[in-house]
């Protein structure tokens, strides 16, 4: 596979394209069996050696993915996607980090979560092992090949990479990057492979894989994941949406509130720990909403809000604020909106989030030790913080170097999945000669 490919593999016949992936499942298989008994030093060589070629080689990874981002402009792809799939300097300088901090972690693999002795001798324990083969269907975003290959590697697990037909480009030069880097260490080449089919009745394929692929994560918006898990013959993890929260709590810092608030919405918008709703509580509405509507106004943002917000955004340079409509609670903008609620205490706000949330990251804004420990408690979400921006829900900001995914069900990892996510765990026993009675 050459580090410069210039098109995707051609549509084949859905027999043929069967028979390729069917093809691939099977050396993942294989590879895996091979990657759980492989030695901690080896997979720190594949990570280091990968840090090296990624910067290394940045620049032929610009020009792929220049290609990849003037073909999505023609197509015309919208601003936040477009976001999502450019690579720069820093992206690339990031990517090689987390290469080099995942190569540090503790090696998950054969590490004993418990021991216990039962009353007839028997030693009884938790043994961490690979997940085995996982696969990953994720659009744009070229950094995911990436985060999950480093992070599948770690945890002795094989990988099958499905990324979007707008990154192809990008996806096929990192692609070829992790198989020098698998070569250097001695580790099976097939334990990380990149389906190059644009056809989408790849996906449909892959869903149905569940011989040879034992947990599928896919990564993208709504109607990729929703798709994904209404098809597939195999565990999932997923989550759907993140429509993130910020409640402003009564007596709550509101300088620092704001700074927070700010960060959250308008850092980066587009993506899923963006900020998209935010709620005030009563009595901190009037001193607290002009300043938002000053600040994050004059950063663009459009506000939709609740007949007791409306008019205590005031003035708005460059933004406008809107009645709220009903389907702007629970809504993913991915845009600089910003859902605003003026509501009566804690009570109500919990209520909404449980009403409106899509269990990603809820945040409160408070003095008040005891609210902000029962929010913590009773906000249901992947991730929940006190006075700190909704942007934290990420892997890399939450120590553990890359994510391959936020997963928003609680089976089998509820938050963003590292190595440790990315394994499982088995009974051993130690025994003597006990039998069973």
């Amino acid at each position: 596979m050459s580090a410069r490919p210039e098109h995707a593999a051609p549509t084949l016949p859905y027999a043929e394209l069967e028979a390729r992936l069917h093809a691939m499942g099977r050396t993942a298989r294989e590879s895996s069996r091979l990657m759980a008994a492989a030695g901690p030093g080896a997979k720190t060589l594949a990570l280091e050696s990968l840090a090296g070629l990624l910067e290394e080689r940045r620049m032929e990874l610009l020009a792929a993915n220049a290609e990849d981002l003037a073909a999505a402009r023609a197509a015309g792809l919208d601003g936040p996607r477009l976001d999502r799939l450019a690579l720069d300097h820093k992206v690339i300088a990031d990517m090689a980090g987390a290469c080099r901090f995942v190569a540090t972690l503790p090696d998950p693999v054969g590490a004993m979560d418990s021991q216990q002795q039962r009353p007839n001798g028997l030693l009884v324990g938790r043994m961490r092992v690979p997940l085995g083969v996982v696969s990953m269907i994720y659009e744009a975003r070229p950094n995911v090949t990436i985060d999950a290959s480093i992070l599948c590697l770690k945890a002795g697990n094989a990988v099958l990479l499905r990324g979007g037909s707008e990154a192809l480009r990008s996806n096929l030069a990192l692609a070829a990057l992790l198989g020098e880097a698998l070569n250097r260490a001695g580790l099976p080449a097939g334990a990380v492979q990149l389906i190059d089919v644009a056809d989408r009745a790849a996906v449909s394929i892959l869903c149905k894989m569940d011989e040879f692929v034992d947990v599928l994560i896919p990564r993208g918006g709504e109607t990729l994941v929703r798709a994904v898990t209404a098809e597939a013959t195999m565990p999932v993890l997923k989550h759907f949406m993140g429509v993130c929260h910020a409640f402003i709590d009564e007596g709550a810092d509101l300088p620092q509130a704001l700074e927070i608030v700010f960060n959250s919405k308008v850092q980066r918008p587009g993506v899923c720990n963006a900020l998209e709703c935010l709620l005030v509580h009563r009595a901190e509405a009037e001193r607290f909403l002009p300043l938002v509507g000053e600040k994050l106004g004059g950063a663009g943002v459009e506000f939709r809000a609740c007949p007791c917000a409306l008019p205590l955004l005031g003035p708005l340079p460059g933004a406008q604020a809107k009645a709220l409509r009903g389907d702007d609670l629970g809504r993913e903008f991915h845009d600089l909106i910003l859902a605003v609620r003026v509501v009566d205490d804690m009570d109500e706000a919990l209520a909404h989030i449980e009403r409106y949330g899509s269990h990603h990251t809820e945040i409160i804004c408070t003095r008040d030790h005891v609210r902000a420990m029962r929010f913590l408690r009773e906000a249901d979400a992947s991730m929940v913080a006190v006075n700190a921006s909704t942007r934290f829900n990420d892997g890399g900001q939450l120590g553990l170097g890359a994510e391959i995914g936020i997963s928003t069900s609680k089976l089998h990892a509820y938050g963003p999945m590292g190595v440790r996510e990315l394994t499982t765990t088995k009974f051993v026993v130690f025994g003597q000669g006990q039998v069973r009675d």
